[in-house]
């Protein structure tokens, strides 16, 4: 079974939607720069490094809307062992992946799909954890 990751967020002003979602939810976010497209990581839940993250617990982050990309929706991320197998199934079940996967560094491979019902996720094949 793959799990539930991550979300995704889009945004047009990063300082704003970094101040609502910490105001309100008292979220930690750590804006990255140009390197990493921007991005703003978002930490809903503090993990124990034993224990890991709370059952059922995600965090996320904010990408930059962009006037070329399709369907800039709040999303899911799904956890998949190989993306290449998963945008294989994505397709044979009547889906459609969005382009081709891109490398994030230091995180993994990510393509973004629309299911069936034309709802925008992604798929993620994380790099392997240092020491396992």
């Amino acid at each position: 079974m793959d799990p539930v990751v991550h979300f995704e967020i889009p945004y047009e002003d990063r300082e704003r939607i970094a101040r609502f979602y910490q105001s309100v939810f008292g979220w930690e976010l750590q804006l990255l720069g140009e390197e990493m497209g921007n991005y703003v990581v978002a930490t809903t839940a503090q993990s124990d490094a034993k224990a890991g993250e709370p059952a059922g617990a995600i965090n996320g982050g904010f990408y930059p809307r962009k006037s070329d990309w399709p369907a800039q929706y709040p999303s899911v991320v799904i956890a998949v062992k190989d993306i290449a197998a998963a945008m294989a199934a994505i397709s044979s079940a009547g889906g459609e992946v969005l382009g081709e996967p891109m490398d994030i560094p230091g995180i993994g491979r990510y393509v973004s799909f629309f299911d069936t019902e034309r709802n925008r996720l992604s798929a993620l094949q994380p790099l392997p954890m240092a020491g396992k």
